[in-house]
């Protein structure tokens, strides 16, 4: 599994998102995005995280980046989430996996010593040429949308 790195042409997404409808790539085109990848809805990491980033969107938004969450859970369960936590960012559907290994996000874990196929916490900061301008590998939650910010302030 290979992760794309800085300088890399973003790949290219549709997915189905929060809400019903679909989202691209190419709906960002000329703007920069963050691109997250949380491993399950509504789990504590997961859920801090994509509060984080949201709690951020305003200032994130000043810097004219948008944001995405994408994980392997259904569009309900992405909905239930967004709802629950009052979340404002828009979060993308990837049951199929496809976007997940095209990112080289989706692979083995362990936890406990078990091992099992998942999301690894990862995030991209793609530029507005849809190149990789930075990528965050096993991301530690804390602090970690505000690194994202200071990255995307400085493109």
């Amino acid at each position: 599994m290979t992760v794309p790195q800085q300088g890399d042409k973003a790949p290219a997404f549709r997915l189905p998102r929060d809400g019903g409808a679909t989202i691209s790539l190419s709906d960002f085109k000329g703007r920069p995005l963050v691109l997250f990848f949380y491993p399950k809805a509504d789990t504590p990491g997961c859920t801090k995280e994509a509060i984080a980033f949201s709690d951020l969107r305003k200032a994130f938004a000043k810097t004219g980046t948008e944001i995405l969450g994408v994980s392997a859970d259904s569009v309900k369960a992405q909905d239930k989430f967004r709802d629950k936590h009052g979340l404002t960012i828009p979060l993308a559907s990837d049951e199929t996996k496809e976007m997940l290994t095209a990112y080289g996000v989706w692979g083995e874990k362990s936890m406990y010593g078990r091992k099992f196929m998942g999301i690894r916490r990862t995030t991209f900061l793609i530029g507005p040429n849809a190149r990789i301008a930075t990528v965050w590998d096993n991301v530690k939650v804390p602090g970690h949308a505000e690194e994202v910010l200071a990255a995307a302030k400085a493109l």
